[in-house]
């Protein structure tokens, strides 16, 4: 039986997500070229074996399977049609876009693929998952797209994710990824609240936490956050200026009074981002609260 060819993959994006998932899909094995607008973490990755291109359409021009994992819609757009990443790639190549970056800007992007680049074959395929889980490659991949190219794509998605989940054509990944993410918006604020409401009545703030671990309530993700508010360390795995963007992408598609309580937690946490906090992680808001 011959053996499938090994996918060459770009990674475009190399912030607290693309880094890491860069860094896996090196140690996988998979030729990996990386790019990012701050030359120090591709840097970093060409010590590690990968090719450092200079622009995006560099790194793309022998990839099997793109991936770009920036910060937004705007950030995609310029590197796909902005610095020629999209006019760059072989046909016949896999864009896997991995960014949060809505609906709207999952949509804007397949109609420029349609019209500018049919052979190219687009799949949206946000992650479910913060730093740690990056670095550790067990992230959840919420792919969507043509089931013709699920084996293609398959070891890179193996290699920086613990499971991957196809939902439907292009654009259901990106819906289910704003789902995802507006319950992991209110684990946040469920956890500061209750946190917050037990420094208001006076308890012990360290008996407050260590009840709360091992509950049946607190799951993993919600654990290791009680743990990290324990040591006050509130550096980012996932920054509070990226959730106040996600849970405004899942409002802005939806009619504004059925999710009174989403508008109430996003007004909130922009109230935190005015005092200086949208670089924290997002379970800052404890702190915020607290004071």
């Amino acid at each position: 039986m011959r053996m499938a060819r090994t996918q060459r993959v770009a990674v475009l994006g190399l912030g607290g997500m693309g880094q890491p998932m860069a860094a896996n899909i090196l140690r996988a094995g998979l030729p990996t070229t990386v790019w990012n607008r701050r030359p120090e973490p591709a840097r970093r990755l060409g010590e590690q074996g990968a090719e450092v291109a200079d622009s995006p359409a560099d790194a793309v021009r022998r990839a099997d399977v793109v991936i770009t994992m920036v910060t937004d819609a705007d950030a995609v757009l310029a590197i796909a049609d902005g610095q020629g990443m999209l006019s760059a790639l072989p046909d016949g190549a896999i864009w896997a876009q991995m960014s949060t970056i809505g609906v709207t800007g999952t949509e804007h992007l397949a109609r420029l693929v349609a019209e500018q680049r049919p052979g190219v074959v687009l799949v949206d395929a946000p992650v479910a998952g913060s730093r740690g889980p990056a670095e550790q490659g067990k992230l959840v991949v919420l792919a969507s797209g043509p089931a013709e190219v699920q084996e293609r794509v398959a070891p890179v998605f193996d290699a920086v994710g613990q499971r991957t989940v196809w939902v439907g054509p292009t654009g259901a990944g990106s819906r289910l990824k704003l789902a995802n993410n507006l319950l992991l918006a209110f684990l946040a604020e469920g956890l500061a609240e209750s946190i917050a409401l037990g420094h208001a009545l006076g308890l012990d703030h360290a008996a407050v936490l260590g009840a709360f671990q091992g509950s049946p309530l607190v799951g993993p993700w919600a654990a290791e956050k009680l743990e990290r508010i324990g040591r006050n360390d509130y550096s980012a795995q996932y920054p509070l200026s990226l959730a106040v963007k996600d849970v405004n992408l899942a409002l802005r598609e939806v009619e504004a009074d059925r999710f009174a309580v989403a508008h109430s937690l996003a007004a909130q946490w922009q109230r935190a981002m005015e005092r200086g906090l949208g670089g924290e992680d997002v379970t800052v808001v404890t702190r915020a609260l607290e004071h």
